[in-house]
């Protein structure tokens, strides 16, 4: 079952920020703030935000790993394993 988005009027958000902040940080999903009956904006706890910063620098990770790896510039796996061998401080 899909969540139902968390809506509120930007004249809601004016009157109780500090509850909607609330709402976003105990729920941990996004309220959307809308204006004249259009989505504005939305607010996210910061731990929300954190996280998804964490997962979109991962994506960009592997997209750039995937153009190298077309483009020929890729590595092998054990030269992968002994690299993160090496960071992780392992014989």
């Amino acid at each position: 079952m899909a969540i139902v988005p968390d809506i509120v009027p930007i004249t809601e958000l004016r009157q109780d920020a500090s509850g909607v902040i609330r709402r976003a940080t105990t729920s941990q999903q996004p309220v959307f703030i809308t204006q004249r009956g259009r989505a504005a904006a939305v607010v996210v706890s910061a731990r929300a935000y954190e996280r998804t910063q964490h997962e979109l620098e991962i994506l960009r990770l592997l997209a750039r790993g995937e153009a190298e790896i077309e483009g020929g510039r890729g590595h092998t796996l054990a030269e992968l394993l002994a690299e993160a061998d090496e960071l992780l401080g392992r014989p």
